[in-house]
């Protein structure tokens, strides 16, 4: 991964001739307590961003001496839906093991499995136990004429947090870690909706609450940085929101982990933080730089970039008394699986609107998708790839992740129009139209929010994500993670999505079709209003000058 030309840390700002204050990583990277200025070298092979917080970065508040780098989160997990579904097994499965991908669970790490926990006399690293001052760290002596055997000390239970737990794929790998024996804290401001399973804890708090996340965050081994705010639709166009969250969130999050001492956070990203509207065909972690985060046309792929780039720069960060956070960045694209509960549902919706009878962009674009269970897979093994068993491999990386499969939307989508009833759009509509339609319900909808809602069919992002191709590369993550996408289809999902939703008679074909060709018209009003209001800008600033 390239640095951000716009700058990804202090030292390329100044390397490209530019200002720390005017760079916002490096505006919210200040803002990181603890943190500062002093950064040093990134830890790990290949470290994306290059410079990263080394020996000389002022450590965080109010941690002390502890111990710091934790074993892996337990056998490899993958979990089918947030409901509890069956997962897809998995040859050679243990007993108390998630079925999932990979071959046989034994009793030390294999192939697709994470290792055991550290059994020793003493206090093991990264479990979260420390010694009190008055405790000494020598082995006791027995008495003299009391005669001892050694026992096998027991360890404890990891320990993880999600962040963003209350939704579906927070829910998802929280459930599966549970499956495996993990203890988990599932953290979410709205509650899950789906019934918690054994072995995981729901604390209702907001990624933006520091004193919630510092109670929250004592004794975790590792964190899942999940949260986020401005995905799709209406939520996109909240600036301050996004900005609060995604960017001032992530700061959070970093600063207490930082000063709980918790060994491991991986933050889930998304191919938006490179993608930025131009065509991108089998993109890869070294040869994609950064879009440019003042080119970025909504506040969301902008927020997380910065986040992204931030989490990468913690990595390496000193722990006060010794040891080291471990970070990596996983960076999907569009999710879906059983019970998805916001891309499928909104685009069944348009379509049963009948709002969705026109198609656009060419055939030829491509585009990733990703199935709950390979995201959830990836996480447990970035986890994994923490750990000094594994050599920290994933130290300051970051991957791309995704089914391993190539698609044209309109085409991945037509098992959703059949299963539906409707037919697939058959009407082709010039990109331009769509994208300036889009640009005008934006504005709309933020001038009449105050007064009432317009609905958004697509933003300009969401446009532009359908019409040019951005496609990526998952070699990264199969070398170094071991990941290993299982074949899923979206008509599986899109089959439990009907069988669970009440069906509605349709409307009136004449009626619909009416609809459209009224939409088809207002388009092509708003396209010549633009283009108009376009010249006469154009004749004004010619005349000044």
């Amino acid at each position: 991964m390239k640095p951000n030309t716009s700058g990804s840390s202090p030292e390329a700002c100044k390397a490209a001739g530019q200002g720390e204050k005017s760079c916002p990583v490096c505006q919210a990277w200040g803002g990181v307590s603890g943190l500062g200025s002093g950064l040093g070298s990134a830890s790990g092979p290949g470290a994306v961003l290059g410079p990263g917080p080394g020996p000389n970065a002022i450590p965080g508040r109010g941690a002390g001496p502890g111990a710091v780098l934790g074993p892996g989160l337990g056998p490899k997990a993958v979990l089918g839906s947030g409901a509890g579904t069956s997962a897809v097994p998995g040859p050679g499965l243990g007993p108390g093991a998630v079925p999932g991908s990979g071959p046989g669970l034994g009793p030390g790490p294999g192939h697709g499995s994470l290792p055991g926990p550290e059994v020793g006399p003493g206090p093991r690293r990264g479990s979260g136990i420390e010694l009190k001052p008055s405790e000494s760290t020598a082995t006791p002596t027995p008495a003299p004429q009391q005669k001892t055997q050694a026992k096998p000390a027991k360890a404890p239970r990891q320990k993880v947090l999600v962040t963003g737990g209350g939704g579906y794929l927070g829910f998802s790998l929280g459930s599966s870690l549970a499956r495996s024996g993990t203890s988990v804290i599932l953290l979410d401001l709205r509650r899950p909706l789906w019934a918690l399973p054994l072995g995981t804890e729901f604390i209702q708090a907001d990624v933006r609450d520091e004193e919630a996340l510092y109670r929250a965050f004592e004794g975790v081994d590792c964190v899942f940085h999940m949260a986020s705010y401005g995905l799709s639709g209406a939520e996109k166009l909240q600036k301050e929101q996004i900005e609060s969250i995604n960017v001032g969130g992530t700061k959070l999050v970093i600063d207490v982990c930082v000063r709980r001492r918790v060994p491991r956070l991986i933050y889930t990203s998304t191919v938006n933080v490179v993608f930025g509207g131009k065509p991108i065909e089998q993109g890869d972690e070294d040869s994609v730089p950064y879009f440019p985060l003042d080119k970025h046309m909504d506040h969301y792929s902008r927020t997380k970039a910065i986040a992204d780039q931030l989490t990468l720069m913690a990595n390496g960060t000193p722990f006060p008394g010794g040891g080291t956070l471990r970070t990596c960045v996983l960076r999907p694209p569009g999710i879906y699986g059983p019970e998805e509960q916001r891309h499928l549902p909104r685009v069944a919706s348009h379509i049963k609107r009948r709002l969705f009878m026109f198609r656009f962009g060419d055939r030829r674009t491509r585009m990733n998708w990703v199935h709950v269970r390979n995201l959830v897979q990836a996480h447990v093994l970035a986890a994994e790839a923490l750990t000094v068993a594994k050599g920290y491999v994933a130290s300051g990386q970051a991957y791309y992740i995704n089914d391993g499969d190539s698609i044209n939307l309109f085409e991945w989508m037509a098992p959703l129009f059949e299963k539906l009833g409707y037919s697939q759009p058959w009407i082709q509509v010039p990109t331009s139209w769509v994208y300036l339609t889009a640009a005008v319900m934006e504005h709309l909808h933020l001038a009449l929010r105050p007064i009432c809602s317009v609905p958004l069919l697509l933003t300009r992002s969401e446009v532009r994500s359908v019409a040019v191709t951005h496609t990526f590369q998952i070699a990264k993550a199969r070398a170094q993670l071991g990941y290993a996408p299982d074949k899923f289809s979206f008509a599986d999902a899109v089959e439990r999505y009907v069988q669970s939703t009440p069906q509605r008679p349709h409307g009136s074909t004449a009626r619909a079709l009416l609809r459209l060709l009224l939409g088809l018209l207002l388009l092509g009003l708003l396209a010549l209003a633009l283009h108009f209001v376009g010249l006469q800008a154009l004749r004004a600033a010619a005349e000044r000058l």
